[in-house]
């Protein structure tokens, strides 16, 4: 088994960096940092050398997601695994690891097209990282957050990040089938999978999606930090996906924006962490407390 530590960095392509530039910096207080390539923009929101990385290309989505394990004998491990479970590896260029300031990495798609690409050895830096409105997000051994990605079929997604990359089922959500082209009557599911304390890293949504993301959440250690950003986006022109409310299932207090990317980003605080010799995985009944209108995000 993967044992996979953290979502490390996430990749997006983009057909205007300039709103990326804004987005990230303005809206969500991220800091724009020097990397390898001039054509490439980069955000730190830790000590970690790149979070978040915006590169050129012809159409806005995510181009890819990292996750971290723990050193080179670690990814051995899992490149074996890989190769026994029948997935089809690249291992990066030497070109590759210099750009994501990575020691070793591979990547793979799921059987989705998502692509997955895992990492050991990235670099961090010696210089504090001052954020423009001081917030602090959460990471560490949580990683920079959580990502929800698009699948075609909710059995064959749980089978393979569970069994084939090790995530842990944390929590379930059943939907209508027929909201995503099953016969009416089904049942499609949402799952929420964890790989650290953070409630859940990986969740996916059984609906195709053209800029290969639902959503990513990042996390800040103070609710103060959640409402200046939600001011941020509207002093900024962004547009609101959802509303400020609390998950049932994280318990996180959170809004969405929409990215430049197409997806959205949550932007949180409050999130659950669980201990897995003791956390029951369970079914919840409604995606939030209390809050998260969607319908904002329609107009």
């Amino acid at each position: 088994m993967i044992d996979i530590k953290s979502l490390g960095y996430v990749r997006v392509e983009s057909t205007d960096l300039e709103q990326w530039r804004q987005f990230a910096g303005k809206v969500l207080g991220l800091v724009e940092w020097r990397g390898t390539d001039p054509e490439h923009l980069y955000f730190r929101m830790d000590e970690v050398s790149q979070r978040l990385v915006v590169e050129p290309g012809q159409q806005d989505r995510l181009a890819a997601m990292g996750w971290e394990v723990a050193d080179h004998r670690a990814l051995s491990a899992a490149v074996d695994h890989l190769k026994h479970h029948g997935v089809d590896l690249h291992e990066a260029t030497p070109e590759e690891l210099t750009e994501r300031r990575v020691e070793g990495m591979v990547r793979f798609e799921d059987p989705f097209e998502n692509v997955f690409e895992l990492f050991h050895g990235a670099t961090y830096e010696s210089r504090p990282l001052v954020t423009p409105y001081a917030n602090r997000f959460v990471t560490g051994e949580q990683g920079l957050g959580h990502i929800v990605v698009p699948v075609t079929d909710d059995e064959e997604a749980l089978r393979f990040y569970a069994e084939v990359l090790g995530f842990r089922l944390r929590d379930s959500m059943r939907m209508p089938g027929e909201l995503v082209g099953k016969e009416p009557g089904s049942t499609a599911w949402l799952r929420f999978l964890g790989c650290n304390p953070r409630h859940h890293s990986l969740a996916f949504l059984p609906m195709p999606n053209p800029s290969k993301c639902v959503h990513i959440m990042v996390e800040v250690e103070e609710l103060d930090d959640v409402g200046r950003a939600l001011e941020r986006v509207r002093k900024h022109g962004a547009r609101l996906s959802a509303t400020l409310g609390r998950h049932m299932n994280d318990q996180m207090v959170s809004f969405y924006v929409k990215s430049p990317g197409g997806f959205d980003v949550e932007y949180g605080t409050e999130g659950l962490t669980v201990d897995d010799e003791k956390w029951v995985a369970r079914e919840s009944t409604a995606v939030s407390y209390w809050g998260h209108d969607f319908s904002v995000g329609a107009h």
